[in-house]
């Protein structure tokens, strides 16, 4: 599974996203994703709170994968943002979160979900990589780094 299959462009890429918290931050993350993916946002908007009350997706580092399932789809489909502020997430490592993948699968897609979810956390524990997208604040530049990466890891 490549980012390509996830992300299809640089339209399902938010930089500088300025969220007050934790849900604002995934209000506006569904309503992208509801708008590519022709998704019922409200549904998936309870379903990434259901998650979250779980246990945070917050993966420590200033990173955050926050997931869920919709029956609508039949792929996993992802919207990446970048925050201009840092806000909290309740990571475990307590650190605040900057750096955010939306991952949204199919509601059957046990092994699938669970690929995707495997290769953005394996994208984003790249350091460097997690650093160039900080250092980014254009939707562009970031679906290019994100594909490249995936294409550089995928060929290593």
């Amino acid at each position: 599974m490549e980012i390509a299959d996830l992300l299809p462009g640089p339209d399902a890429v938010l930089a500088c996203v300025k969220a007050s918290g934790k849900k604002a931050l995934l209000a506006e993350l569904v309503s992208r994703a509801a708008a590519l993916y022709k998704l019922d946002e409200r549904r998936l908007f309870d379903r990434l709170l259901e998650r979250e009350r779980l246990g945070s997706t917050g993966i420590g580092g200033g990173i955050a994968i926050p997931h869920g399932r919709m029956a609508a789809l039949s792929v996993p489909v992802g919207v990446f943002a970048r925050l201009a502020q840092p806000i909290d997430f309740d990571s475990i490592d307590e650190r605040p979160v900057d750096v955010v993948f939306l991952l949204v699968a199919p509601e059957g897609a046990g092994a699938d979900h669970l690929k995707a979810l495997a290769r953005v956390s394996r994208l984003l524990r790249d350091r460097a990589l997690v650093e160039k997208l900080r250092a980014t604040d254009n939707a562009d530049a970031l679906f290019a780094m994100l594909v490249e990466a995936i294409q550089t890891q995928s060929a290593a």
